[in-house]
C-alpha cells in the first residue's frame, strides 16, 4: 500500500486499529528512511507531510509500542528512529520474550 493510503487509514482509524495502522505506516515510511533529505524526499515522492509520519511515532510511544530516539538536548530524533525500525524490525528484549513464551507454553 502506498504511504499517502496509509496515512489515510490511520487518521480514521480507532482504538486497536488505529495501533495497527500506525505501525503499518511507520514500518512503510522506515523502508525510505536513508533518502536526504528525509522529509523532503517523502514530500516529493509520496505528497505526505512530515508531520504525519510524527503524529504515528508519538502515538506509537504514547502507547508503549516503542521509543523515540532522542538527542544529548531532549529533542526527538524521527528519522534515527526510522533507520532504527528498519535495521531492526523486531527488538531483541521483545523477540526473546515471544520465544520464551512459545517455549514455557508447551
Amino acid at each position: 500500500m502506498s504511504l499517502k493510503t496509509l496515512t489515510k487509514l490511520y487518521r480514521v482509524a480507532k482504538g486497536d486499529e488505529k495501533v495497527e495502522r500506525a505501525w503499518e505506516l511507520v514500518r512503510e515510511a522506515a523502508r525510505y528512511s536513508n533518502h536526504e533529505p528525509y522529509w523532503e524526499f517523502l514530500k516529493k515522492s509520496f505528497d505526505v507531510y512530515a508531520e504525519d509520519i510524527k503524529e504515528a511515532l508519538r502515538f506509537l510511544e504514547e502507547k508503549g509500542e516503542l521509543q523515540i530516539k532522542r538527542s544529548t538536548d531532549g529533542r526527538r530524533l524521527y528519522v534515527s528512529t526510522l533507520k532504527d525500525i528498519k535495521e531492526n524490525p523486531v527488538r531483541l528484549d521483545r523477540w526473546l520474550g515471544l520465544t520464551s513464551e512459545k517455549r514455557f507454553t508447551k
